[in-house]
């Protein structure tokens, strides 16, 4: 969490230093699918692109991009802590949506849960927050887009996790190349600037494959409350880079955001242990 808050903090930089968002995305996806190409793929050759289904990981991999060049674009316009916590809406529009799309059993914690996030983000946006109102907007459609990411990469949960984490960078990375005509001017940077934006790439690589290897060490009910880590990672990146700091408001609603996860988090957990023992 803490690495992809860095990265996060990176693209902020960045763009407020008027590196275009597209160009931004595009390097940190270049930058991804080097790294996995020189580190990942000599050890497993074919088959990491070997998959049950070539057109769900495009659906994923465009999801994927497209929820990055929205939160990149929420970067330029929010602090990192109000645009992260915006961001953690989508896995209420993920449980509101998945009894819709993933057939899955309607709950009423969830819809509870789905109450509470929203009633965070109305006191994080409140009149009188000053805000950026197209910057939230973007916030809340980057976490819809998030949210059907999440639902795409459940449906290529029969691919290996490195072959669906190298399909989301080659997407992104020859979709943005493709694109680059279009978008494409040299930024005047200094020498550090241009490492800070090489960095992305690197970041987003080792954020990602964090996860995975976390993911296959241990129970993902277990891992899921760690995820609200990155509002303190971003927090505190915010304070620190771009001195900005949540008002006392503000911080209520990011932490009324983070109760409704964790509180769904902890109840679906408490479900699947009763129902592991009952089956026994």
């Amino acid at each position: 969490m803490w690495t992809l808050s860095t990265l996060d903090a990176s693209a902020k930089w960045l763009v407020l230093a008027g590196v275009p968002v597209l160009m931004v995305t595009w390097v940190r996806y270049l930058g991804h699918i080097a790294v996995m190409t020189a580190v990942v793929l000599p050890a497993q050759r074919g088959a990491l692109l070997r998959t049950r289904s070539l057109s769900r990981q495009l659906v994923r991999g465009v999801l994927m991009v497209l929820s990055t060049l929205l939160f990149f674009s929420v970067l330029r316009r929010l602090p990192l802590a109000e645009a992260t916590s915006l961001n953690f809406m989508a896995p209420l529009f993920l449980m509101a949506m998945a009894p819709v799309l993933l057939n899955e059993a309607h709950r009423l914690h969830r819809w509870v849960g789905v109450l509470m996030g929203f009633a965070g983000v109305l006191i994080v946006v409140r009149p009188g927050s000053q805000l950026d109102p197209i910057g939230v907007a973007l916030g809340l459609l980057t976490a819809l887009t998030f949210a059907f990411f999440q639902i795409a990469t459940r449906r290529v949960a029969h691919d290996p996790p490195l072959t669906t984490n190298y399909y989301g960078g080659l997407v992104g990375t020859v979709g943005l190349t493709l694109a680059l005509p279009w978008f494409w001017q040299m930024p005047d940077l200094s020498a550090a600037q241009w490492l800070l934006l090489l960095s992305t790439g690197l970041t987003g690589f080792v954020g990602h494959l964090l996860q995975i290897v976390a993911y296959s060490r241990t129970q993902a009910t277990l891992l899921a409350p760690f995820s609200y880590l990155q509002i303190l990672a971003a927090t505190a990146l915010g304070w620190l880079a771009f001195g900005q700091l949540p008002d006392m408001t503000t911080a209520i609603g990011i932490s009324l955001i983070c109760l409704a996860g964790l509180a769904v988090v902890l109840w679906e957990t408490r479900h699947a242990i009763a129902a592991a023992v009952s089956r026994k």
